[in-house]
């Protein structure tokens, strides 16, 4: 069975280049909740150079709190925001010698888009405006309300639990997130079944996002994955 492997970054975590050959695509921080364009440029240049399929990484613009804040924000402005952060990442990528393929929302933004119309529709216009694909979470109001507009793709996580309706465990909880790549394995299997992911998630700032990596792509190497972008 074929399944992509993303992975946040472009954040300034400082392991892009150690990362971006063990996954499939690079989902790259747009500006507003982290990076820079020089931040930018380099890890799509090393996603062309590796063959990694590119995503543009919107957020809310809330650098102090790395965009995990759900801000109360009309959708004509997500929307505007939305399109600004993508234009400019397709830009840096053509210069880049790489090409954006997708829009995965983050943080905050991406739970408003998942579970309220307005902000699902804000994204799914922006990502429809540049003919790309989108990724969400399964059932959600971006899997919904994207039908007949734009391309989407079901993402799950390797590195964070989930509650009972299918959302992320809230990060303030001690058992929010997974350590143990074998762990993490059983949960995407569960997820590729149960719920038709085609693409998961490992968490670019996380300290131990390389390691994690590492051990998350052997680990599903070994039970007969092929590691492919969805893409």
């Amino acid at each position: 069975m074929d399944v992509d492997l993303n992975c946040d970054l472009g954040e300034g975590a400082g392991s892009d280049a150690a990362v971006i050959p063990l996954i499939t695509s690079a989902n790259v921080a747009c500006g507003f909740h982290a990076g820079d364009p020089a931040m930018a440029f380099r890890t799509l240049r090393l996603a062309a150079q590796s063959g990694v399929a590119v995503g543009a990484h919107p957020g809310h613009p809330d650098r102090e709190h790395f965009g995990r804040r759900e801000l109360p924000r009309p959708a004509e402005q997500v929307y505007e925001d939305c399109v600004y952060q993508i234009g400019a990442l397709v830009g840096l990528a053509k210069a880049a010698g790489s090409q954006v393929a997708y829009v995965k929302p983050h943080g905050g933004l991406y739970h408003q888009a998942c579970r309220e119309d307005d902000y699902a529709d804000a994204v799914i216009a922006a990502t429809a405006l540049f003919g790309l694909a989108l990724i969400g979470l399964p059932e959600s109001a971006l899997q919904r309300r994207s039908a007949g507009r734009c391309p989407f793709f079901a993402e799950g996580f390797a590195d964070r639990r989930y509650l009972r309706d299918g959302s992320l465990m809230p990060r303030d909880r001690t058992d929010a997130f997974i350590h143990d790549p074998a762990e993490a394995v059983e949960q995407v299997q569960h997820l590729l079944v149960a719920r038709s992911i085609r693409t998961v998630c490992v968490h670019g700032d996380n300290p131990q996002a390389l390691a994690f990596v590492r051990a998350v792509r052997a680990a599903l190497q070994a039970r007969g994955f092929t590691l492919k972008p969805f893409a």
